[in-house]
């Protein structure tokens, strides 16, 4: 009896830890999400948390640089920061947007669709758009294990073939 009482005691006291644990956990997700979000904002994109939104923003003329955010920590070290810092050129997109994979999942799906059937889907990634169409992108494979100027510099070239000057 008394074994069957710890063992109670015991998964009880799991449960409650698993459940302080998820609350916890469920908050610092929330703080990271805001924080990715915000990073991203005060760099200027315009985020995109609707599939209308998406329509409207790639029907734009000129190009637009669609950056596929998310939490991971190549978003985080590497392509925010060079989400922020490839914009300090003489050439750049005319809009700057960007959505939120995982996050907000039918504005990413609308993004995606318009990327075409040869975009490989990957978070984080950025997707160059002229006139609506994919002209270039960086996928996470060139983001992931690289350090942020060598994306910077990725996305610039890209930036010298296909915007104007601002």
């Amino acid at each position: 009896m008394i074994e069957d009482v710890k063992a109670y005691a015991n998964e009880r006291n799991l449960e409650r830890g698993y459940t302080f644990m998820s609350m916890d956990y469920d908050l610092f997700m929330q703080e990271i999400l805001k924080t990715a979000r915000a990073e991203i904002e005060a760099a200027g994109y315009e985020q995109l948390r609707t599939p209308e939104a998406v329509e409207e923003a790639i029907a734009r003329p000129g190009t637009t640089l669609v950056m596929v955010n998310s939490v991971c920590g190549c978003a985080g070290g590497i392509a925010r920061p060079a989400a922020a810092q490839c914009v300090h050129y003489d050439k750049r997109p005319d809009h700057l947007v960007t959505v939120f994979a995982g996050q907000d999942k039918e504005a990413t799906a609308a993004a995606r669709y318009h990327f075409g059937e040869d975009h490989l889907p990957s978070s984080p990634s950025f997707v160059l758009l002229k006139d609506g169409q994919v002209v270039a992108e960086v996928g996470r494979y060139e983001i992931e294990g690289h350090d942020p100027m060598s994306v910077v510099t990725n996305l610039q070239a890209n930036f010298e073939e296909y915007c104007d000057e601002l």
